[in-house]
């Protein structure tokens, strides 16, 4: 829906918020940069995201709702999947006999409109509302699912219970046969080597069994986590999840339980059942509230049992930009730069869980044209992507990085991602590959950007070969995002001082200057820091996570060093001299948007 700037300018003067004459200059930045009055009016500082919502409601005619301090029934406000409704900020709030009244933040998103009418059925009512009622509404869906989820857990938990009481002992709690207590061999119950692989299977379809599996999936997902831990401790069996990053207890169950949900998770991944000696590996894939996720699965033997780790991997995830990932400025740039070359090499680096994969499936997303062929070699597909032919390896059968690459050469691509480069086979034809006309991308293991030079040269890549082919390497790290109920502070000087330990201060001054974060004539005793206050939203103070990233661009003078066999730290402090900001300094630069705290940063950065 598109607001009339007339009237907007005329409200915006009436109510005071904006002088009549910063209000015109205001509109002459918003013609030379082409958006609308009302988003200048925001980015500016000008008016609240709240206060432009409250005028568009006035001007469209829209209801301006509050919701809040409302109780939402649970039944309403699940008509929306809670993904749906996070991504697009949309709430279900009330529902009449043909009608449902939605508040949005953003009244204009069709398509989230049109989805919810086509799950309903019924007419769709649009109500602008507040950033803080959205937040309110969202909290909602996790209290009721938590008690919910919790309801069921409990549930399923005492049928268990009964089923083996009834059996004498014989029961789907692990198989064991009456009169045999597993708890005294010392392996806590975990280890039933006597229960065939038929017995397991039938265990694993129990029904009370799968319904805790399912619960336990969709709480995972919903609750936005990465990784699920199942683990078998002597006396119980502890979950967890890790979400941004960090582990937390999801709940504990019975140790004789613990067996059947791990039979139930081998059901679904295609695992042996009777095999209890040897880690396995397997894959399975679940719909959830119309988002595809793939779950990849290891099982490891233990003292007490089988650990079970499930990494969560949600497919068809588009719209990310470098933004969003946390890029500015030049790296940003230079990141733009690397991409309009038709040759050469893009490389991230980092430890697992870095989001490397992310970035690059970012920067695929913005080369994909119908103009080019992009082909990948992925260990494992990671997210689909259409237009983009992906290749899973599968070593097992002979199909690795090297040989998926070599023949995917011959499929006539002009762009090329491969997974990671771990051995001298794949660096040699992904370096060939650059060379003979395609744009590479890919992923290593190092600490640094400055780090993957000397890493390639130790898999016997020739110097020259390098310093030919590679644009710019990524190094990056995820921190932990500050909820919205943070602290503003000023570091004091012993503070600023044990900073300067880490970092150059001056080199992050410069660039937030540059990037307008802080004004011309700002200083460290002026600039303001933030702290995590926990809420209801966040039981830590964060939510989400967001990269720190520092950009090498192989230049001409660093090309001379890599020729020379400069040591990676020289070559770390000339990009530095050249413009580049290191992942720490990134992280301070960050902390000062507000985005992170300065001990987070210190946390995941100050080692590097």
């Amino acid at each position: 829906m598109i607001i009339d700037p007339n009237q907007l300018k005329k409200l915006v003067v009436d109510s005071g918020l904006v002088a009549s004459s910063e209000l015109d200059e205001i509109e002459q930045k918003s013609i030379k940069d082409n958006k609308p009055l009302g988003e200048t009016l925001v980015s500016s500082g000008k008016i609240s995201a709240d206060d432009y919502r409250r005028m568009q409601a006035y001007i469209l005619g829209i209801p301006f709702i509050d919701i809040s301090s409302q109780k939402l029934e649970f039944a309403v406000l699940s008509l929306i999947p809670e993904p749906i409704a996070r991504k697009h900020n949309i709430i279900a709030f009330r529902k009449r006999d043909d009608s449902l009244e939605v508040a949005m933040l953003d009244t204009a998103d069709l398509s989230a409109i049109n989805f919810v009418q086509k799950k309903t059925g019924l007419k769709i009512l649009p109500r602008l509302t507040t950033t803080d009622s959205m937040k309110s509404a969202l909290i909602q869906y996790q209290k009721s699912l938590k008690a919910d989820f919790g309801d069921i857990i409990q549930q399923e938990v005492s049928t268990l219970k009964g089923i083996n009481n009834k059996m004498g002992g014989v029961s789907g709690l692990g198989g064991q046969k009456s009169g045999t207590n597993l708890s005294d061999d010392g392996l806590g119950g975990g280890n039933i080597d006597d229960t065939s692989g038929e017995d397991l299977r039938k265990l694993a379809e129990d029904l009370p069994v799968v319904r805790i599996i399912d619960t336990l999936l969709k709480h995972a997902i919903l609750q936005g986590a990465s990784d699920i831990h199942i683990e078998q401790m002597e006396n119980e069996v502890v979950i967890r999840y890790r979400i941004d990053g960090m582990l937390h207890d999801a709940m504990v169950l019975p140790k004789n339980i613990g067996p059947s949900v791990t039979a139930r998770i081998k059901v679904l991944s295609n695992l042996k059942l009777d095999e209890k000696r040897l880690p396995q590996d397997g894959r399975f894939k679940i719909e959830s509230n119309g988002e595809n996720v793939s779950f990849r699965v290891s099982v490891l033997p233990t003292y007490y049992g089988e650990k079970t780790v499930m990494r969560l991997l949600r497919e068809n995830m588009t719209g990310f930009t470098l933004e969003h990932l946390g890029f500015h400025g030049r790296g940003l740039e230079l990141i733009h730069q690397a991409t309009n070359y038709s040759e050469g090499m893009i490389l991230t680096t980092g430890p697992t869980g870095s989001g490397k994969t992310t970035t690059l499936y970012t920067l695929l997303d913005i080369l994909n044209q119908p103009d080019v062929n992009i082909s990948t070699v992925e260990d494992p597909v990671e997210y689909q992507m259409n237009r983009v032919n992906q290749t899973q390896v599968k070593p097992d059968i002979g199909l690795t990085f090297a040989s998926g690459l070599r023949s995917l050469l011959r499929q006539d691509p002009d762009i090329i991602m491969v997974g990671e480069i771990r051995d001298n086979e794949t660096a040699s034809l992904a370096i060939n590959a650059s060379l003979t006309g395609h744009l590479v991308l890919s992923t290593l293991h190092t600490n640094s950007a400055a780090g993957a030079i000397p890493r390639l040269i130790d898999m016997k890549c020739e110097p020259f070969l390098l310093v030919s082919t590679i644009r710019i390497i990524i190094a990056q790290r995820l921190v932990r995002e500050l909820g919205a109920s943070k602290e503003r502070y000023i570091l004091t000087r012993e503070q600023l001082e044990s900073l300067k330990r880490y970092t150059n201060l001056d080199t992050v001054l410069s660039s937030l200057k540059e990037e307008h974060v802080v004004a011309d004539d700002a200083d460290w005793s002026s600039i303001h820091f933030y702290k995590p206050v926990p809420d209801k939203e966040s039981e830590d103070g964060y939510k989400g996570r967001v990269g720190i990233h520092e950009v090498l661009k192989v230049s001409a003078t660093i090309k001379d060093m890599i020729m020379k066999g400069v040591a990676s730290d020289q070559i770390q402090d000339q990009a530095r001299k050249e413009g580049m900001l290191t992942m720490f300094e990134d992280g301070i630069f960050k902390a000062v948007q507000g985005h992170t705290s300065i001990e987070e940063i210190l946390r995941v950065a100050s080692s590097e």
